[in-house]
């Protein structure tokens, strides 16, 4: 058994929404930008922007431009992805029968767990890079146009 965390119901609810037309676009923001255009941000993005690509719904990304990293290329192989506790998933507190808080495990000890805090989402699946200075396409030659390196 493996255990992966994201925020399912809310991406899910968010796709089926999407697939019944009542979503004209989707803005989400960035923690970090590569030169090519490649998003890390909160984990649930990548599925945010597959749901919209599938459904022919244009998916932007707010941010500001001190989120650029040029310096990277490749987001998927580059940018290191935060890894939380596993006992954010593993186990859970609440009120005995005798009015005392426990914590208790939830699943079997030997299971493996992956809590990511954050995701890659390709440029390819990325509308326009939303900045200060206006909207560019998730691409070098887009962000360079908006963003010239100094």
């Amino acid at each position: 058994m493996f255990l992966v965390a994201t925020c399912a119901s809310f991406v899910i609810a968010l796709a089926a929404i999407m697939q019944h037309g009542f979503v004209d676009l989707v803005i989400t923001g960035a923690d970090r930008v590569t030169g090519t255009g490649d998003v890390a941000n909160k984990i649930g993005t990548y599925l945010k922007a597959l749901a919209a690509k599938d459904n022919g719904i244009p998916f932007y990304v707010a941010l500001p431009s001190s989120t650029f990293d040029p310096s990277l290329k490749d987001g998927i192989r580059e940018i290191p992805i935060e890894q939380r506790s596993g006992d954010e998933l593993t186990h859970v507190e609440g009120l005995t029968q005798a009015g005392q808080i426990e914590t208790l495990r939830i699943i079997p000890a030997q299971s493996g767990v992956a809590n990511y805090g954050f995701d890659v989402t390709p440029a390819r699946l990325i509308t326009g890079l939303i900045t200060e200075r206006g909207i560019c396409p998730a691409s070098e030659s887009g962000i360079l146009a908006l963003h010239p390196l100094p």
